[in-house]
């Protein structure tokens, strides 16, 4: 979600897929590590601009986990080239294993590049957010771009993992300004009158001021750590952090997890797509027994 309505209409040829159904799904990893699930719906959208991801994949022996959840704006376009090639530029990185925050910043770079070069012929503007999570040996990395966010529980807590990247926070401001672009109210806060997020894939037209630069947040895989949630701002305009993780506490199954959020995100009124990636880490399910923990680790996709 970022442009106005008048800019985002239902006149407009580029909104794709309407009348979508709800999706679900679950995965395990193949040394039952973790496990992961998701749920998608257009919800009260006549059309679908969220996109996810969930991929295992080997570098260089060692197995790897990537999640994302890409929330779109001014169509699919932008949302639907990030899954299907930030991942792929991410693991053919050659650092990826050594320096995995760089190569990941240089993915990000790379992927909005290669995408609005191929915008050229493009008329209407297109962009995209991208809440990642990626799983490399016992460290996870969050790497965040627009207002689509990543939520973890440690501890039986709640703490948000990336921050939303709206035009009125002072240093997004501040550096918007500062590149020659301005954030004034149409609603909400948007560049240039416009976009309600300040950092994103694509966006040509504001591009010098709407950067992909991701902000990255590590963790330690622990066994204080229970569970992560991806999700675009569907979920997160009507439910909180802490109402979030609650819900997913007691849940074995990731994928009724991701879509007990989405339906209870629905029930509240969401407006937007909603897209969620929950992912569960199996040697820390806090109060489960060894029979969950068990079944939870042999569900198949």
């Amino acid at each position: 979600m970022g442009y106005l309505d008048s800019v985002i209409s239902s006149a407009n040829p580029n909104l794709p897929r309407s009348g979508v159904s709800p999706v679900t799904g679950v995965g395990v990893c193949q040394d039952s590590r973790f496990c992961y699930g998701y749920a998608s719906s257009s919800g009260k959208r006549a059309s679908m601009e969220d996109f996810y991801e969930t991929r295992i994949d080997r570098v260089d022996g060692e197995m790897v986990g990537l999640f994302g959840v890409f929330d779109g704006h001014g169509g699919a376009r932008a949302a639907e080239y990030v899954k299907h090639n930030l991942f792929s530029n991410l693991i053919k990185h050659p650092k990826f294993i050594s320096d995995t925050k760089s190569a990941i910043v240089d993915a990000f770079s790379h992927t909005d590049s290669e995408f609005l070069k191929s915008e050229n012929n493009q008329i209407k503007d297109a962009g995209s957010t991208a809440s990642t999570a990626i799983l490399v040996g016992n460290r996870l990395l969050v790497a965040n771009v627009g207002d689509s966010r990543a939520v973890i529980c440690r501890g039986g807590n709640a703490f948000a993992v990336s921050r939303d990247h709206k035009p009125d926070q002072t240093d997004e401001r501040q550096r918007i300004e500062d590149a020659g672009g301005f954030v004034m109210w149409a609603g909400t806060w948007r560049v240039g009158g416009v976009l309600a997020v300040s950092r994103a894939f694509g966006d040509k037209l504001l591009k010098q001021f709407v950067v992909a630069d991701p902000e990255i947040q590590e963790e330690t895989i622990d066994d204080s750590l229970e569970f992560l949630i991806l999700a675009s701002d569907g979920l997160w305009d009507v439910v909180t952090n802490e109402e979030a993780v609650a819900m997913v506490k007691p849940m074995q199954s990731p994928e009724e997890a991701a879509k007990s959020l989405m339906q209870e995100a629905s029930q509240r009124g969401s407006a937007d797509n909603i897209t969620i990636v929950v992912v569960r880490f199996l040697d820390n399910q806090t109060g489960s027994s060894p029979s969950d923990r068990q079944n939870a680790q042999h569900q198949k996709t």
